[in-house]
């Protein structure tokens, strides 16, 4: 770099105008000193001429491009030379402190005179350099002066606007308010618009100008004491354009900017306010309608009650129509709700009339709920679904009251008393007192419940009615539980279908109130409050008018799966609904009690092996009557049987004709019973009924009279004792006292003498299923009038374990009455049987041994070519052979069917076997702690006949008694002939004794 200029600024450092005049003035008097200095001397000396050079080269400052020399010396490389002067710089002598201590000129071309025009035409070169200096100074100065005032100006007017800006009012919140300040500011808009042609034009003259003048060196920190050259000054000058012209750019973009979003949301909050204004104005008409009608509702203590259900939809209905309103609310919340977000308040008058809007809205909405709810609770009081037109059911002195939990209770006001049955309810149950003298319990139970379906109206109710109600009440689930409220709904639309359907007068609050008595005295006698749908349906279906059978399928699907199948489960609690019946009325004992598990598991023998069981099982098992059912048929027979008339004369009371029952003996002839005397036991004086009977509740053809005719006929050779060792009962019992795991019991077969084994076991098996059947029968043996009592139900009532735990056993007493007579007879019995077992089985592995050998018989063919003899003799031989393969055939066929039945009678005889050992061997302590021991005797059903089949019945001995003794003795005589057969074809070995 050059040396340090020795010309100090004068003035401040900023100064750049006046900086190049004082350093132009200091040259020219230089340059004057120089020439005066030079005219005194023909040779100037080298320093001066350099400081003249080296201060005109500091001042150009490598602007101008270099000069060329007219030398090519060494000594001047590097060295400044001008045009014009043919003087060169000569070798410099430096000092020891690397100063220079000046130049050498010498004359290139010519000698001596002419030195002073030379330095004349130097002294020339030097005035026109320094003049064009002067003139680009100048120029510099005017015009980096004027960009910066026009920058600075441009900074000050948008510094300005944006303070503007920032002071204009926020943006109101009515749509005249916001319609102003968008004129308003559409007016600053245009003057920022008008403006910016002129700020563009600056910037671009300031983006020329750095072009022509850049920087790029970083900008230093002087100390007032440094002096700056004039390139620092001129950088200095293009940086404080590069700042002014940012700041301009910037200023300008943010202005403009926030105007843009400032009219940006102008037009959405006019938009957002306009649909505000416009959504007020339709909700006021709308709301001002709603009130209108609300205004117009009359109290709700003048309506009727038939009109408050209808009252009830109307009020729903407006409800309903009010969903506009109410979502036209929320939309104008939302709004301004938005506005808000946005930094938009709405103004006070807008305000007040949203909120009027809002407050309106609720005291409507209010309104509407409290009208619903008063009307629902009148209906609910008052309306037809209520109990309060249930207090008509009742008559002075007594009130129909309700219990916190829904449960009508009754007040006798003259008695004072209170009491949870209606007292209609109250006289039935008395009335229902006068069929205890009924001898047979299923029948005793039937006819009470008759008189419960007739005071209930339900004999007129049709199973189809039942389903539809149902259905409306959206009673599906069986297991859901009901309330008294909804057991009304159901009932009060049982009896209003009833009353459309038959056209027929029906006092629907006493048909009510009844039918919820009975209800609650059999499912909730406790007054819960509550029941299952299932005990509904069950209550209801049992009492209705319809074929057993649709019953019996209606019931089984209530607790069926997707299927059409039911578990023991789910059968277990059918069963339960249905004993609860008879149980009210005090009959339960003779039904087998409480413990529905023997049905279910009788009822599951229908489908041995499977886990769930189908509705044609479950038909089968009710076509049977089982014990813990057996009231669900006679019930209908009885109600069959009230319009019945037949043409006979009732034999002990002498009534003409017979209404009802009739019942005829098939021991004697033309004896004819009426079911009054019948059921009550009566007899002519001297007369006990030990004989057959038959069961008609229908009138009786001329085939039907034959029949009994020919049955009369053969009865009359049979002895009494047959009669007593052949009892038939008319259900199918099921033992809820002795249960045990083995097979069912056989039926009783004929009296055989007992050297035959066979006869001995039946004999035995006999008797234990005579003393059994006493302790789970309907009936007795002997139909004595004398027998007051029905003794079966009576020993089933003292010793069923549900009922009694208290009292003796049924199988106690079975067992005491085996070990009193025939305990030793047993014990020899057992050992007879025993080796009666071996001798079986011996013989039965013998027979099957045999039948594997005539298996293995190759069957024969014709002969082949190779055979041996004349074609004649080996047809012959053939022929002989193939008749001897068929007479094996047939014997291997009734070698089989002897193996079967020889297999089913061991069966049997190996299941009387293990339960004559188990009563035997069963300790009393062990018999009298576990009266409940489960067994499964059961006997042979005829089934009663049903609304569509032949009206009859037999009650204690009937024609299927002697059908099955006959069928029964052709079976013994057979295994008789079997058994011989055995003997003679499989001789009995050496050392064994054969009781055959």
């Amino acid at each position: 770099m050059n040396a340090p200029s020795p010309i100090r600024e004068i003035g401040p450092p900023h100064s750049v105008r006046r900086s190049p005049l004082l350093l132009l003035l200091l040259l020219l008097l230089l340059l004057l000193l120089l020439l005066l200095h030079i005219q005194a001397s023909p040779t100037p000396p080298p320093p001066q001429r350099r400081a003249a050079t080296e201060a005109l080269a500091q001042f150009q400052g490598g602007s101008d491009p270099a000069p060329t020399s007219i030398t090519s010396s060494p000594l001047a490389a590097g060295r400044p030379s001008w045009p014009g002067c043919h003087c060169v710089p000569c070798q410099s002598t430096v000092d020891g402190e690397g100063q220079e201590e000046g130049t050498e000129c010498r004359r290139l071309r010519g000698g001596g005179p002419h030195q002073t025009g030379e330095m004349n035409l130097c002294w020339n070169e030097i005035k026109r350099k320094s003049h064009n200096i002067r003139v680009r100074l100048e120029a510099f100065s005017d015009n980096s002066g004027k960009l910066q005032l026009s920058l600075q100006e441009i900074i000050e007017w948008l510094t300005a606007k944006d303070e503007e800006l920032s002071e204009q009012l926020p943006i109101g919140g009515d749509v005249g308010a916001v319609q102003h300040q968008r004129e308003f500011h559409q007016a600053f808009m245009e003057d920022v618009k008008s403006r910016g042609p002129f700020i563009y034009s600056v910037l671009e003259s300031a983006q020329a100008f750095l072009a022509q003048h850049p920087f790029q060196e970083p900008e230093e920190n002087l100390t007032d004491g440094k002096e700056v050259s004039p390139r620092r000054r001129i950088l200095n000058v293009s940086r404080s354009v590069w700042k002014q012209a940012n700041v301009a750019s910037d200023l300008w973009e943010k202005l403009t900017a926030r105007c843009v979003d400032r009219h940006r949301h102008m037009e959405r909050t006019l938009e957002r306010l306009l649909q505000i204004q416009a959504a007020m104005e339709e909700l006021a008409v709308a709301l001002e309608q709603a009130e209108g009608v609300r205004d117009a509702w009359e109290p709700v203590g003048d309506l009727f009650i038939d009109s408050l259900q209808d009252h009830i939809d109307a009020t729903k209905l407006f409800k309903e129509e009010l969903t506009q309103v109410k979502e036209g609310m929320k939309h104008i919340n939302d709004l301004a709700h938005q506005l808000a977000i946005s930094d938009v308040h709405l103004s006070m008058e807008n305000a007040r009339a949203l909120e009027h809007l809002n407050s309106r809205w609720k005291v409507l909405q209010g309104s509407i709920e409290e009208r619903l709810k008063q009307l629902q609770d009148a209906h609910r009081d008052f309306g037809p679904g209520s109990q309060h037109f249930l207090s008509s059911s009742v008559q002075i002195p007594w009130e129909r009251a309700i219990s916190p939990n829904k449960v009508p209770y009754y007040i006798n006001h003259q008695a004072q008393t209170t009491c949870w049955d209606h007292p209609k309810m109250t006289e039935l149950y008395q009335a229902l007192a006068d069929l205890n003298n009924i001898k047979f319990s299923a029948y005793r139970t039937a006819m009470k419940l008759r008189r419960v379906q007739k005071a209930l109206r339900l004999d007129l109710v049709a199973l189809s009615s039942l389903v539809e109600v149902f259905r409306e009440q959206e009673l599906q689930q069986g297991e859901h539980v009901m309330d008294v409220v909804e057991v009304i709904h159901g009932l009060t639309a049982l009896y209003e279908r009833l009353e459309e359907e038959r056209s027929i007068l029906v006092n629907i609050p006493l048909c009510v109130d009844m039918c919820l008595n009975w209800l609650l005295n059999v499912y909730d006698s406790a007054r819960n409050g509550k029941m299952r749908v299932l005990s509904f349906k069950m209550g209801l279906v049992s009492l209705c008018n319809a074929d057993v059978q649709e019953k019996y399928k209606y019931l089984f699907r209530q607790v069926s799966g997707p299927g059409g199948l039911t578990d023991q489960r789910h059968l277990s609690l059918l069963l339960h609904e249905a004993i609860q019946i008879p149980r009210q009325l005090g009959e339960v004992a003779a039904f087998g009690g409480s413990n529905v598990e023997p049905s279910v598991r009788s009822c599951f023998r229908m489908a041995p092996g499977k886990p769930a069981i189908e509705v044609s099982h479950f038909l089968e098992w009710m076509s049977l009557e089982p014990q813990s059912m057996v009231w669900l048929p006679v019930l209908h027979r009885v109600a069959a049987a009230e319009s019945t008339k037949h043409q006979a004369k009732c034999y002990v009371c002498k009534q003409c004709p017979i209404k009802g029952f009739r019942y005829r003996s098939l021991k004697q002839f033309n004896v004819d019973i009426c079911q009054t005397c019948f059921l009550t036991g009566r007899t002519t004086k001297g007369k006990k009924l030990h004989y057959p009977i038959m069961e008609y509740y229908t009138p009786t053809t001329s085939g039907e009279k034959m029949r009994d005719f020919a049955k009369t006929l053969k009865n009359k050779f049979r002895s009494k004792q047959y009669f007593t060792k052949h009892p038939q009962r008319g259900y199918l019992p099921v033992q809820s006292v002795l249960e045990a795991e083995s097979s069912e019991t056989p039926c009783s077969s004929p009296k055989l003498p007992h050297a035959d084994t066979h006869s001995r076991i039946e004999h035995y098996a006999s008797r234990l299923a005579e003393m059994e059947s006493q302790n789970c029968s309907f009936f007795t043996d002997s139909l004595s009038p004398d027998e007051s009592l029905d003794e079966d139900q009576y020993l089933l009532r003292h010793s069923s374990p549900a009922l009694d735990h208290d009292s003796p056993c049924g199988q106690h007493m079975l067992l005491a009455h085996l070990e009193h007579q025939d305990k030793e007879q047993l014990q020899r019995t057992l050992a007879r049987l025993e080796n009666e077992n071996r001798v079986l089985q011996g013989e039965y592995r013998r027979l099957k041994w045999k039948h594997e050998e005539a298996a293995s018989v190759p069957m024969l063919t014709e002969a082949g070519e190779g055979g041996p003899g004349s074609p004649t003799a080996g047809g012959q031989q053939d022929e002989e052979l193939l008749a001897e393969a068929r007479v094996l055939r047939q014997h291997k066929t009734r070698l089989e069917t002897r193996m079967q039945i020889l297999e089913d009678h061991n069966k049997q005889l190996e299941s009387q076997l293990c339960r004559l050992r188990e009563l035997l061997l069963q300790p009393k302590d062990d018999s009298e702690a576990n009266g409940s021991e489960p067994s499964t005797l059961s006997s042979p059903v005829s089934g009663g006949g049903h609304h569509g089949e032949p009206a009859s019945r037999e009650t204690t001995d009937t024609e299927a008694a002697g059908d099955d003794m006959e069928h029964e003795q052709d079976t013994v005589l057979q295994l008789q002939e079997v058994i011989e057969q055995l003997r003679n074809v499989f001789p009995s070995e050496p050392g064994t004794t054969s009781h055959i």
